[in-house]
């Protein structure tokens, strides 16, 4: 057994303090602790570019930056400059600002395949307007969520179809019905058994693989055909896909499309994008029944809205998409090789595309395992690389790169222990890391 041992003291006490006073010590459950290997949960100080130091003074490698929001690395001078001019203009006013606007006509020149867009702070509500409105605009109750991706909003209509479903009524729940990506005739048959119940489809428009060839324009068609609303959730291929996103892309245009995450580098701001027709139902110049589309208090804060402005102008000067791509493919192709070269190409994999990675950890039968998840996380961590997934952020470097796989090399060893065993136990140092959506803590 390797009897390393890395402690994270100040950590752990910190983590002590959040638990008692923030119900699961974080105000995301994807940064719980318990994503983390027993007692190595770092609790961070600060960052800038592509590193993070935790309160004990430990410095990582950071990927899946603000869970895919930082994308262009912390402290990024550029949007830092924008947001510090308008603090000093104030953020929040009784009427909306000219900033409102600049940052609409941006968006919009961004993604030309939307028409409007009303800017939020989180991607649940962005979500949750864009199910409002279908749900409106053609007077059907039920939601048609693509069951294979895994999250789209806080929000009852989705959260309630998790196994974290305490405190949702069935019949909110039962309103939801799924569909499986990349299979149209699995979709058609659900929208026929349910002709005229759906209002809207609602999935991420890739994920780990890329849309089949036609998927994404015969769902166009299905929508269509059906009278219902095509909605993409952007939250994580917008801009990491395209500055126009998936749909940019593609060329398959939605009805609806929410963008978040990077489109604000760390900064609170999301939005709702799509056609006139149905956006304008939230507005002033229709005759139809108002929709109460999104109307929040700090929804259009200027500061927020000038990060988006900026980040939008960093990744259309400077190339960003391109650059988190061949950073993605360097830093995948020195993953498959130091697994391979430790005998665990089988077992530690990498996924997804160059810009959006994430690894999977199979046991010794080749099935997914938290334990091995573990090992890998904590091998990982005493190495100085903090790595939920393997989400790349622009800020990083070849460098940066180069000693992720050095460290993988070394995590996959001690992985390769683990399997000639058959027992990962010996090298978790505690208890194994827990999925996101469980129905007990």
């Amino acid at each position: 057994m390797d009897t390393e041992e890395f402690f994270l003291p100040r950590s752990r006490a910190a983590n002590e303090r959040l638990h008692a006073l923030v119900p699961g010590g974080a105000h995301t459950y994807a940064k719980g602790d318990d994503q983390y290997p027993e007692n190595l949960a770092p609790v961070i100080s600060h960052g800038r570019g592509a590193h993070v130091w935790d309160v004990d003074g430990n410095r990582y490698i950071e990927y899946g930056s603000g869970l895919r929001s930082v994308s262009l690395g912390h402290a990024h001078p550029r949007v830092n400059e924008a947001v510090r001019r308008e603090l000093d203009r104030g953020t929040n006013f009784v009427r909306p600002s000219v900033m409102e606007l600049e940052a609409a006509e941006r968006f919009l020149a961004t993604v030309p395949t939307a028409e409007m867009v009303k800017f939020t702070k989180n991607g649940s509500d962005a979500t949750t307007a864009a199910v409002r409105l279908a749900r409106a605009v053609t007077g059907r109750p039920r939601v048609a969520i693509c069951g294979d991706h895994p999250f789209f909003s806080v929000d009852d209509w989705f959260i309630g179809t998790t196994p974290m479903s305490a405190g949702i009524p069935t019949a909110t729940t039962e309103l939801t019905v799924a569909f499986p990506y990349g299979d149209l005739a699995a979709t058609e048959e659900l929208l026929a058994r349910y002709q005229d119940e759906i209002a809207c489809l609602i999935l991420e428009p890739a994920g780990h693989t890329e849309p089949p060839p036609g998927y994404l324009a015969g769902l166009r068609e299905l929508a269509d055909r059906h009278g219902c609303v095509l909605i993409f959730d952007e939250m994580i291929t917008g801009f990491r896909w395209s500055e126009a996103g998936a749909q940019g892309l593609y060329g398959v245009v939605p009805d609806l499309s929410t963008f978040g995450k990077a489109l604000g580098n760390g900064f609170a701001v999301s939005a709702l994008a799509g056609r006139r027709e149905l956006m304008e139902r939230g507005g002033l110049r229709h005759s139809g029944d108002r929709v109460f589309l999104l109307s929040t208090t700090h929804g259009a804060e200027t500061h927020s809205l000038a990060a988006a402005m900026a980040v939008q102008a960093t990744y259309a000067e400077e190339g960003i998409t391109a650059r988190l791509h061949a950073l993605g493919e360097r830093l995948a192709a020195g993953v498959r090789e130091a697994a391979a070269g430790m005998g665990v190409a089988d077992h530690v994999l990498v996924r997804g595309r160059a810009s959006n990675l994430v690894f999977a950890t199979l046991d010794e039968n080749g099935r997914p395992s938290q334990p091995y998840r573990t090992l890998f996380l904590r091998r990982l961590l005493a190495g100085g690389v903090l790595a939920p997934s393997f989400v790349v952020s622009s800020a990083l470097d070849d460098a940066d790169i180069d000693q992720t796989v050095d460290v993988v090399a070394q995590a996959c060893a001690v992985y390769r222990k683990a399997l000639d065993a058959a027992d990962p136990t010996p090298w978790l140092g505690g208890r194994p890391v827990k999925p996101v959506f469980r129905r007990l803590a």
